[in-house]
């Protein structure tokens, strides 16, 4: 890689960093703008939009390999990164490169100064923030490419979210459970929040909800006259046994039923996202998928990548990252642990942000963990040592196991190896910041080699037929008890 990319990547993140979060408001108005000057950029192609609570990323990357055995370009927009700014855009599976980012930032960078000085004329602190800029960003690049489909994960709640300027043509609602109290303190009140993203004539695809949750997705698909697909109903994970690398699924979309999928990932949590994944990439690809080979599907699943998930990065002893940063996701890891590794002895390297449920979270972890090495996540937003030390003594009281701080994450890591055996795992948890910083540890990122933009997986797009042609009119018109799997060859 050009060092020059990579010194003007180097500007172009810390001026995006130097913009920070800004003021939480429920507020469009900014990125309504921008996106405007830009010429909306993200009504140019049909879109997939992800929210929920836990799951989001692995359900839009799941989309985007689907998407992309198919032959379709796929963007892909996530977040937060784990190691890299560039790996919340990305396409067909491949980071946005240095060159191409700092490239963008600079075109953008006129609009941006634009729309701060008109936000600044109504409050002096206000201008576009980080996660404006980057979903701006999306929205221009993937329209740039061009790509055939844009898959969204919302930030946060969704109504309100810089992302929800989106066509929405498909839009995905994950199991929705309590995480950030700004958008509630039930699953109720959030999913007022996540509804926000249906759009009008849109197909919607549920993961299994709360009774209480179901009833606010009606009501939100009976106003904006939206068709409705639920795992459960029209989706459902058939089969699901463990597997060498992840584990081996059945699932139904309508009447089709395909089995023979390796996942490779681990949980059931991972299962159902499938199902629902599954579930948005038919609704998306319409009549098309009725003449689409199995095979498509199996490829697709089966090349799925989710960093930082359940994630091997290391043997001898074996570490483990993932991710959870609420409850829910923490019960998910520790169910998929127990199943998956079978370790003789687990310890725990725990460290969360302070607007987190710690004790919660360190609760669900409670049955799996043999000793506990608690510290600091690296960041200003961190839950304070003392903190994570008072939560994790309450859990484990009574137990025998033993709970030890170290001030940082270098330390932890040392302290949790220090005490591992023969047959031992050790699972780093608590906070995607902290994940990313272990990642840089075990897996640092490699240094790219070229701007190239990759459209599919393994080779150039056959001549055989348009890809464009799977999408037809976005698949609002899908009966979900169409016949979606026909293979020709297996009738």
């Amino acid at each position: 890689m050009d060092r020059t990319d990579l010194d003007a990547f180097d500007r172009a993140d810390a001026a995006l960093r130097s913009r920070g979060p800004g003021r939480m408001l429920p507020d469009l108005a900014r990125i309504r703008r921008l996106a405007e000057l830009l010429g909306d950029p993200q009504l140019t192609y049909p879109t997939v939009h992800v929210t929920g609570t836990n799951g989001k990323g692995s359900v839009v990357r799941m989309v985007g390999a689907l998407c992309a055995a198919a032959g379709l370009s796929a963007g892909t927009y996530t977040s937060p990164h784990l190691q890299s700014v560039r790996e919340r855009l990305s396409l067909s599976g491949r980071p946005i490169a240095p060159g191409v980012f700092a490239g963008l930032v600079d075109e953008l960078t006129p609009f941006l100064d634009l729309v701060d000085r008109e936000a600044a004329a109504d409050h002096p602190e206000d201008r576009v923030t980080y996660f404006e800029v980057l979903t701006a960003m999306a929205y221009a690049w993937f329209a740039d490419v061009p790509v055939d489909v844009g898959v969204f994960e919302v930030g946060m709640g969704g109504r309100w979210d810089a992302t929800n300027l989106v066509r929405g043509d498909v839009a995905v609602l994950n199991e929705i459970d309590v995480d950030h109290p700004e958008l509630g303190t039930t699953p109720e009140q959030i999913a007022h929040e996540k509804v926000g993203i249906i759009k009008p004539g849109a197909v919607v695809v549920t993961a299994a909800q709360p009774s209480e949750v179901d009833a606010v997705i009606a009501a939100a698909v009976a106003e904006a006259d939206a068709e409705w697909w639920r795992v459960g109903d029209q989706i459902e994970l058939l089969e699901r046994r463990v597997a060498v690398g992840g584990q081996q699924l059945a699932l139904r979309v309508g009447e089709r039923i395909v089995d023979d999928i390796l996942l490779p990932l681990h949980g059931e949590h991972q299962a159902r996202n499938a199902a629902l994944a599954l579930g948005a990439f038919a609704a998306l690809t319409g009549e098309a998928f009725a003449a689409m080979d199995v095979e498509v599907v199996r490829h697709g699943l089966g090349a799925v990548s989710v960093p930082g998930r359940l994630e091997v990065v290391h043997r001898h002893p074996t570490v483990v990252l993932d991710g959870a940063h609420n409850p829910h996701g923490a019960r998910a890891a520790a169910d998929a642990l127990d199943e998956a590794f079978g370790f003789r002895e687990l310890v725990l390297v725990a460290a969360c942000l302070d607007d987190k449920d710690v004790t919660g979270i360190l609760r669900e972890l409670r049955p799996v963990a043999s000793h506990v090495v608690v510290t600091r996540a690296p960041s200003p937003r961190s839950a304070s040592l003392e903190r994570m030390q008072a939560a994790a003594t309450e859990v484990w009281e009574a137990t025998g196991t033993a709970v030890e701080a170290a001030d940082d994450l270098d330390a932890a890591l040392g302290l949790a190896r220090s005490v591992t055996g023969p047959g031992d795992g050790l699972l780093v948890v608590g906070s995607l910041l902290t994940v990313g910083a272990a990642r840089d540890r075990f897996l640092p990122l490699p240094d790219e080699d070229d701007d190239e933009v990759v459209r599919t997986p393994d080779d150039e797009e056959s001549d055989e037929h348009d890809p464009l042609d799977l999408l037809g009119d976005a698949g609002t018109d899908v009966d979900p008890s169409h016949d979606l799997w026909s293979d020709p060859d297996d009738d």
